[in-house]
């Protein structure tokens, strides 16, 4: 019997799903998790990616541990970040995460050297200040890239440190701005136009291509040998690809961020959706996830930690459902991409210097259901097509809240799950990888 394994990995948390085919069905459990975040380090925000590591090493240990060795394995993780290599294939840290602030006023010096509408003619993708062509544009401004002679994204790193080798993925790849959306390969022209190195990007790979086995030391450390292929290993093309869409439905991928949108065949490269600050994201299929980032589940997470975890988020949701303050902000405002304190940061947007924290929930209920309709209406009127449902998945799916509020605002009808969408696709692709057919 065969089975699989989805390393899982959010910017908040890591899991390791484990599944099997049984009767045409796939059967998951979940056998470790992890907590994830980066580190403040002298003011520079940075993933610990040996921790990373070896977190990946142990859910893989605990799978000798329960004799369920599995015959392929996938990592799927959030996108737009990397790490670089240099000539002996060693590591230039630190690995930057995408929240530092070190990119604040890069977008605006590339609007000199490229024009936002002649960019987004290119690769389609949002503008967002954290996004890959910003960071490594700061990487070669400050001298980092000039020695590097590699560039892995964060699942393509952890594989990396599971086998000894080195390739790039496809749906991971998009999201770095640096593609040729139409053409679905890295665009040399553009890359040179900002004076990166060209020489640092490998081909590109599309999910289910084998990425190589366990090198011996892992394999001794974790008791068995496996293969480990490409997911579609950004977590939002491996939760799209769980989605059950149907007609003319829209997803909402709920976790950390809510990344709400709807698949394509071909990317939309208009002025309406270039002003709308929509994305066009490499999906399964050679398809595109037409979608936009809302900060999500990250402002209840930091809300929770500023009050020292006092409540449950079920807790928290009562609180908000208790109030009748309905005022709403800006979810993407930069304010709350990486704020000392999420309370103060919200009060701040709402112009509110006093405000009970239950009308504070609330507020960002409203907000968040708000902004998911305001999407739609988007979408609809970019596409001309009326969009019938919406499936919402991913931990954030659990809200009841959110959900009744996201059908009351969009008008729409909500359906949820998979929880664990992104785990499911990810491991979707590794039983058609196997060719076994599961529902």
């Amino acid at each position: 019997m065969s089975f699989c394994l989805a390393i899982d990995i959010g910017a908040s948390s890591g899991r390791h799903i484990l599944a099997q085919e049984i009767n045409g069905k796939m059967e998951c459990t979940e056998i470790y998790r992890f907590e994830n975040g980066f580190n403040n380090v002298n003011g520079n925000l940075e993933w610990d990616i040996e921790s990373l590591t070896n977190n990946v090493l142990e859910g893989l240990k605990k799978c000798s541990e329960l004799g369920k060795i599995p015959t392929t394995v996938a990592i799927d993780t959030w996108g737009v970040d990397y790490v670089l290599f240099d000539a002996q294939n060693k590591e230039i840290l630190p690995a930057v995460a995408y929240r530092d602030a070190r990119t604040a006023n890069i977008p605006e010096e590339i609007d000199k050297i490229i024009p936002p509408s002649e960019l987004y003619a290119i690769n389609g993708i949002q503008r967002q200040p954290y996004n890959t062509i910003y960071q490594l544009y700061c990487d070669a401004k400050s001298g980092k890239l000039e020695k590097a002679e590699k560039f892995l994204m964060i699942p393509e790193y952890l594989s990396y440190r599971l086998t000894g080798v080195m390739k790039n993925e496809y749906t991971n790849a998009s999201t770095t701005a640096l593609l040729n959306a139409k053409e679905r390969n890295w665009d040399i022209d553009l890359i040179n136009k900002l004076g990166i190195k060209t020489s640092i990007f490998g081909e590109l790979n599309e999910p289910g291509t084998v990425i190589g086995n366990l090198k011996p030391e892992i394999q001794e450390y974790v008791g068995f040998d496996t293969t480990v292929i490409f997911a579609p290993s950004h977590d939002t093309a491996s939760a799209v690809a769980a989605c059950k869409l149907e007609g003319h439905s829209m997803y909402i991928s709920s976790g950390t961020w809510s990344l709400i949108g709807a698949v394509n065949e071909y990317p939309v490269l208009t002025d309406s959706a270039l002003q709308a600050n929509f994305t066009n994201e490499g999906g399964v299929n050679k398809t595109f996830r037409f979608l936009k980032n809302i900060m999500g589940m990250w402002l209840f997470q930091n809300i929770r930690k500023n009050l020292n975890k006092k409540y449950t988020y079920d807790e928290m949701m009562f609180m908000a459902q208790k109030s009748t303050y309905t005022k709403t902000f800006n979810p993407n405002d930069e304010r709350l991409l990486a704020p000392e304190n999420m309370i103060d940061a919200i009060k701040d947007c709402l112009e509110e210097s006093d405000i009970e924290i239950a009308d504070l929930l609330s507020s960002v209920y409203h907000t968040l259901a708000k902004s998911y309709s305001k999407v739609v209406k988007e979408v609809e009127d970019i596409t001309g097509e009326k969009v019938d449902s919406i499936n919402i998945v991913g931990g954030g799916s659990k809200d009841v809240y959110l959900n009744e509020l996201t059908q009351k605002y969009t008008g729409k009808k909500v359906f949820t799950g998979p929880v664990e969408a992104t785990a499911i696709g990810n491991l979707k692709t590794q039983f058609a990888y196997l060719n076994i057919n599961v529902n």
